[in-house]
């Protein structure tokens, strides 16, 4: 008899806790609160659940309805905007409508499924929730994704993810794209090039194993567009593909009643790169561990300072201060660009030109000038931009702000102890790197005088010299008596330019040296010693070295390293006044890898892009072992502009190695030397001229009987004759060929960029078969001058701060004589941007 109270007891909890806890599935009328009779609905395999969870943990009374999976939610009613309060209710209506109610009645979000037969709601152990009408499916999560999807849901065109700002879009070619403010697409993920279809009804879906896989009747096979890194593992782990509030669609794991998820897969793998992910004017950027967001000077001030996602704004606007405005210089710093975007406007100038363009523009409020090869410059004019810093980001950026320019604090100081003690560290090593640097300097002093006392030579201009070699890399300057007496009064001519003549000198420490006369140099002092410091401090294994020059009054000149073996021409092509000296196979590559690798410092690796604009075989030399050195760039900076015909977009090249944009009038960007770099790849491969035309060759231009050749296999016949009784690695040759092929195609946009040639030619990438090369124009204007007018964009090459392109002048007279194969070709516009 003391059983029964116990068992009564029993069934009491028993009906209590089925109350609290309904599985599956419910009818019209059920109603979900906090604290209330029904707390949540479970799955039959207890898998996710329906409730109300907590959405901010500095506010427990903000909540939402959400479908979770041992806690984290996969499904929001409402989504970002669906957190109310405590007092809410999730309602499955008698009509067979769900509604969010807010506390005070206000409906926030509904399925609008009311008067459609609905007679009762299921949550799947796949944790879809569907409300149905009988066996009829009439609306479901599944359909209705907020920013999650889950393993055997199907993300279709009409769907997307939404979080904040951000949303996920699958397009009819199958493209999965990330947008902010569903306008600008900042990541763009699309089929393999190898896929060729036209695509009907594109689906994405997850699979369990952790594949994100793109389904179409088209396809023979679904196409996987990311694999988890995780894949195939485990066997209790529930796998889903989450759009964050940062901006970023990961895909992550969760072990069941873990509660908690791990990242697997990321599609930017940089978050600064997401746009708008620091708010308005801010700049994103890395400490040690993480992305942090920050304002790009104290000309700025948080918009909130317990958010800084939020954004920046000055603490003096623009219009506040007419006529004192200015542009504030943000190093490795670029403002995110995504095209097409109606918010910017590409130029092409150079870095003094972006600044100068915004300044003066009334709706820019910022600009970029990228460094990476394109000369391109973007002016934002939007009202919202957002940045990105990175020691690794070659680009300067520039925002607009009120003067005077405040720029950002340096980090905090360290104690008063720590000060004083790396203060002392510091004065030890100030002395002892004086001491070393004075003792090099008085040893290397007691040597010169030992060795040259006695050489008529020796005084002012030894000692100067033998100071300065060790500067840290500026060039050194001569005076014109001292480099008068190294080149014995101007007596051996090497040859000349369009910038004057070049002669062969002697400096005290006996090396020898080609001093270039410069002709038509009015610039001041100052302004040509700027230049000629920044074509020095272009350094690499293969350009020809700048060692120094020599401003005094009316003279110019600049004194380069000699090249022993001359110019490249002189071992391809045979002239009647010297015969050819003939390169065997592996110097011929060697030289083509070299050559490349200058261009793409010229074009990538400088702190502003270099385009040379006359790449051929006479601006390319060799050295004593034959290595390529690239010559004849940087000096449009020195040409008087006062001379029409040498303004700084008087821009000249020689004929066939002349791209077709430059005929086309369209702006001449570093895609124009690739042009010419594989004309020059092709001679280098057949020891032939690229325009040549002969019965050999069908009467047809070199480039196009080559390429007829390489369709039928015949890579043999392309291959210079002569190097028959050498050895020739065909497969390099192949490569050659390609990359040459690649490199000459008509369109700008279809050429790789030079560091991709380098990789291509190394075989670390691989090449798939080139398009034919067009016939242009250019070969039929020798001897023809043609002044072409254009806007200022036309002339993205010149760096308003740094080197600009070379003109026509050939330093193949550094070492050799000059042996100029065409007619050149100018073009001059009438539009200059005055830095």
């Amino acid at each position: 008899m003391m059983m029964i109270p116990y068992f009564s007891l029993l069934l009491l909890l028993l009906s209590g806790l089925f109350c609290c806890l309904i599985s599956a599935s419910i009818s019209p009328g059920w109603t979900l609160r906090v604290g209330g009779p029904n707390t949540n609905l479970t799955s039959a395999n207890n898998t996710f659940s329906l409730s109300f969870i907590s959405v901010n943990s500095n506010n427990p009374s903000s909540v939402a309805a959400a479908i979770s999976y041992s806690g984290i939610p996969v499904w929001i009613a409402g989504g970002d905007d669906g957190v109310v309060d405590s007092n809410a209710a999730f309602e499955f209506r008698t009509d067979g409508n769900l509604r969010l109610v807010n506390g005070s009645g206000y409906v926030v979000w509904e399925s609008k499924t009311g008067n459609r037969g609905v007679t009762m709601a299921t949550l799947e152990d796949t944790g879809n929730f569907v409300l149905r009408n009988d066996s009829v499916m009439v609306w479901s999560t599944f359909d209705n994704p907020t920013d999650t999807i889950l393993p055997t849901q199907n993300f279709t065109m009409d769907k997307r993810l939404r979080s904040g700002s951000y949303s996920v879009v699958l397009l009819k070619s199958g493209n999965l794209t990330l947008r902010w403010n569903d306008t600008i697409v900042y990541w763009n993920q699309g089929l393999n090039s190898s896929i060729d279809a036209n695509l009907t009804a594109p689906s994405l879906s997850l699979q369990s194993i952790g594949l994100l896989s793109l389904y179409d009747l088209k396809l023979a096979q679904p196409v996987v567009v990311a694999y988890s890194s995780d894949y195939g593992e485990g066997t209790d782990v529930l796998r889903f593909l989450k759009l964050d509030s940062d901006g970023n669609l990961r895909i992550y794991s969760s072990v069941k009643g873990s509660g908690a998820s791990t990242e697997r897969w990321a599609a930017v793998l940089d978050q600064c790169q997401v746009f708008g992910w620091c708010g308005n004017m801010g700049i994103c950027s890395y400490n040690d561990t993480k992305p942090i967001c920050g304002c790009s000077s104290q000309n700025f001030e948080f918009v909130d300072p317990n958010d800084s996602r939020k954004g920046c704004k000055r603490k003096v606007e623009i219009e506040d201060c007419p006529g004192n405005s200015t542009m504030l210089q943000l190093e490795h710093t670029q403002f995110l660009t995504y095209l097409p975007e109606l918010s910017s406007q590409v130029f092409f100038v150079g870095i003094s030109g972006c600044r100068l363009n915004c300044l003066v523009g009334a709706s820019c409020v910022a600009s970029t000038s990228l460094a990476d090869g394109t000369g391109q410059c973007y002016l934002k004019v939007s009202d919202f931009v957002c940045g990105y810093q990175s020691p690794s980001l070659p680009s300067t950026s520039f925002v607009k702000v009120c003067s005077p320019e405040l720029p950002n604090s340096p980090p905090s100081s360290p104690s008063s102890t720590d000060t004083k003690t790396r203060g002392l560290r510091a004065w030890v090593v100030v002395v002892v790197v004086l001491v070393t640097l004075v003792g090099l300097v008085l040893l290397e002093s007691g040597l010169w005088w030992w060795c040259c006392r006695n050489s008529p030579n020796f005084g002012g201009f030894s000692a100067q010299y033998a100071l300065l070699e060790y500067a840290s890399g500026a060039p050194v300057q001569f005076s014109y008596k001292e480099l008068q007496r190294s080149t014995k009064g101007f007596k051996e001519k090497l040859g000349a330019g369009g910038f004057g003549a070049v002669y062969r000198g002697i400096l005290a420490n006996r090396t020898v040296v080609a001093v270039k006369q410069l002709e038509g140099i009015e610039q001041g002092e100052k302004q040509f010693r700027m230049e000629v410091a920044t074509i020095s401090s272009t350094h690499h294994l293969n350009l020809v070295r700048l060692i120094g020059f020599c401003s005094e009054g009316r003279h110019r000149l600049l004194v380069y390293e000699f090249m022993k073996n001359g110019s490249l021409d002189n071992f391809l092509f045979t002239t009647e006044e010297q015969p050819v000296r003939l390169l065997d196979w592996e110097a011929r590559f060697n030289i083509a890898l070299g050559t490349a690798r200058g261009i793409t410092y010229l074009h990538e690796e400088c702190r502003d892009c270099i385009v040379h604009c006359d790449i051929k075989p006479e601006n390319i030399l060799l050295d004593e072992n034959y290595s390529a050195k690239v010559s004849d760039f940087g000096l449009a900076k020195l040409i008087n502009p006062k001379d029409h015909r040498r303004t700084l977009t008087s821009v000249r090249g020689t004929r066939g190695y002349l791209a077709p944009e430059w005929l086309a009038n369209l702006p001449i960007t570093s895609k124009s030397d690739v042009y010419s770099y594989g004309m020059v790849l092709l001679e280098l491969v057949s020891g032939r001229r690229n325009f040549e035309v002969s019965a050999s060759t069908s009467h047809k231009k070199f480039s196009l009987w080559a390429y007829e050749e390489f369709e039928r296999g015949n890579i043999e016949n392309i291959v210079d004759r002569r190097l028959t009784e050498h050895d020739v690695d065909m497969e390099q040759a192949m490569r050659a060929v390609q990359v040459s092929f690649w490199c000459i195609q008509e369109q700008p946009s279809q050429r790789p960029m030079m560091g991709k040639v380098v990789q291509m030619l190394e075989g670390i990438t691989s090449i798939e078969k080139p398009p034919a090369p067009k016939a242009t124009t250019e070969g039929s204007v020798s001897g023809t001058s043609i002044n072409a007018s254009s806007s200022v964009s036309n002339f993205s090459t010149f760096a308003a701060s740094g080197p600009g392109p070379s003109s026509t002048s050939s330093f193949q007279a550094l070492g050799v004589p000059s042996s100029v194969s065409g007619r050149n070709i100018e073009r001059t516009s009438s539009s200059l941007l005055q830095n």
